[in-house]
């Protein structure tokens, strides 16, 4: 039996009860040699951080198998789609072609696309980030849904898609919905970003049968963050769907947005506890609440600099420590090696139900439209070769993707967040588009520039010693004791 064959049987074991603290010590030892043993791109500790994420996604996966809450099959579509083909090995139809794309664009063709199909949403979130409502927003035809994901398919070579919104479960066209698309492609893995009211138990029924996908739930905190954010009685309708799954043997995540209004939670052990240990979570994205959308002019709801160094310091304990799977965006940017937008070099792009490609969900700035590209016989390839998409890899691998030994700070690593006047100034192109009026009203707005590009230079001065000193082991001039205590 080869090492892949013995982590897919540790997990398939993990349904019966018979997984033991000896085998699970037998698949981190084969996870820390394959990830940090034989990386010969990375410095130690980015290794390290990867191998931390991918063992707690499994070691939370087991001990919800364990606890009744994952079904045997969904686990099985686990190590088939996210394990074989995302982190370990490739079939040799995908590896044949991302050879051919690579060789035809000269970069790495996208491991994933983040897809909107509707803009319509039966909430009406403070700040939402893509200014989702319930008024009528736009959809997708099915059509076209449906052959965006044959192209990642096909033409990416990608396995992977991430389904968010509007509200994903909203979308309908002609009697179409998103089970249409995980039911034709059942070789694929989804995650859905839905803010989880509307997984009744039929719902999780439908999503248990199809068995390759998992809904990221939004939640804000405990209840009193929830539904002030998102409206009264929004927590307790969560609550019914975490039920809901957890009887139909689903694994599901929360999706947390990070605010200067829920720090005090995130920064607190009970907010991990509750969710993952008395809830049932396996895993949770956390992202940075960012002034675009809806909260374009809402710089009171940013964490500040401070407390996002002291967010990245939680995240890295809770996956050290508790091997809680946790993603923070931006605070984990060294797993990704550093921004993963822009389509290329194993990143993404976003699709929202206009049908505007954007580098990311948090970059509001387009050129192409994948409508008007099917229309001229075109696809999802050619609107990675704008310049505004070429710029933004350019960047990428300055940055470090190209030199990862010696990249710069990945505890910075978001081109649009992070560093705002550099994309600003040398990464949006003049015929780039705003998504939205509130794009719009940002693009040459002086007093966001400022506010942005101060917020940048103020987490570099707190996060560069931090990256020097611990990543790349460097003796970080001015680095003051006390952000060494932070490390």
């Amino acid at each position: 039996m080869d090492k892949l064959s013995f982590i897919r049987s540790v997990i398939k074991m993990s349904k019966s009860g018979l997984v033991n603290r000896f085998l699970i010590r037998k698949m981190d030892s084969f996870l820390y040699d394959k990830i940090v043993n034989h990386d010969p791109l990375n410095v130690e500790e980015v290794r390290i951080r990867k191998f931390q994420f991918i063992s707690s996604m499994l070691h939370m996966a087991m001990k919800n198998v364990r606890k009744g809450y994952i079904s045997p099959g969904i686990i099985e579509r686990l190590a088939e789609v996210l394990i074989e083909n995302s982190f370990f090995k490739e079939s040799a139809e995908i590896v044949n072609k991302r050879k051919i794309f690579f060789e035809e664009h000269g970069y790495q063709a996208p491991s994933f696309i983040t897809l909107s199909p509707t803009g319509n949403c039966n909430l009406n979130c403070q700040g939402c980030y893509a200014g989702s409502d319930r008024n009528g927003s736009a959809s997708l035809p099915w059509e076209t849904v449906d052959r965006i994901v044959a192209d990642v398919h096909d033409s990416f070579g990608a396995h992977f898609i991430t389904i968010s919104g509007g509200e994903p479960f909203m979308y309908n066209d002609g009697g179409h919905t998103i089970f249409d698309i995980f039911s034709k492609y059942d070789d694929m893995f989804f995650l859905i970003y839905t803010n989880g009211t509307l997984i009744s138990r039929e719902v999780a029924a439908k999503i248990a049968k199809t068995g390759n996908a998992t809904p990221a739930i939004s939640v804000e905190g405990f209840e009193k963050d929830t539904d002030e954010r998102r409206g009264p009685g929004t927590h307790s309708r969560i609550l019914r769907s975490f039920e809901n799954l957890r009887s139909e043997g689903v694994p599901f995540g929360i999706s947390v947005t990070a605010t200067s209004r829920n720090i005090d939670s995130l920064l607190g052990e009970n907010f991990y506890e509750y969710y993952f240990e008395e809830l049932g979570a396996t895993y949770m994205w956390q992202f940075q609440f960012l002034p675009i959308g809806r909260g374009n002019n809402a710089f009171n709801l940013v964490v500040n600099p401070d407390n996002r160094v002291k967010l990245y310091n939680m995240w890295e304990k809770q996956l050290s420590e508790n091997n809680r799977c946790i993603a923070d965006f931006w605070n984990s940017g060294m797993i990704t090696c550093g921004c993963i937008a822009y389509g290329g070099n194993h990143g993404y792009i976003y699709i929202n139900w206009d049908g505007n490609i954007m580098p990311c969900v948090f970059v509001p700035y387009y050129i192409d439209n994948i409508k008007d590209l099917y229309k001229k016989n075109l696809g999802l390839t050619d609107a990675l070769n704008s310049e505004f998409m070429k710029r933004g890899r350019e960047w990428q691998n300055e940055y470090g993707l190209s030199h990862q030994k010696t990249a710069g700070n990945w505890l910075m690593p978001c081109s649009f967040r992070d560093h705002y006047k550099n994309f600003v100034e040398n990464i949006l192109t003049d015929d780039a588009r705003p998504e939205n009026p509130e794009a719009a009203e940002i693009m040459n707005n002086r007093d966001y520039f400022e506010k942005m590009n101060n917020y940048d230079m103020e987490l570099k001065e707190l996060t560069e010693p931090i990256w020097k000193y611990k990543y790349m082991k460097e003796a970080a001039p001015g680095l003051i004791k006390s952000q060494i205590n932070k490390i």
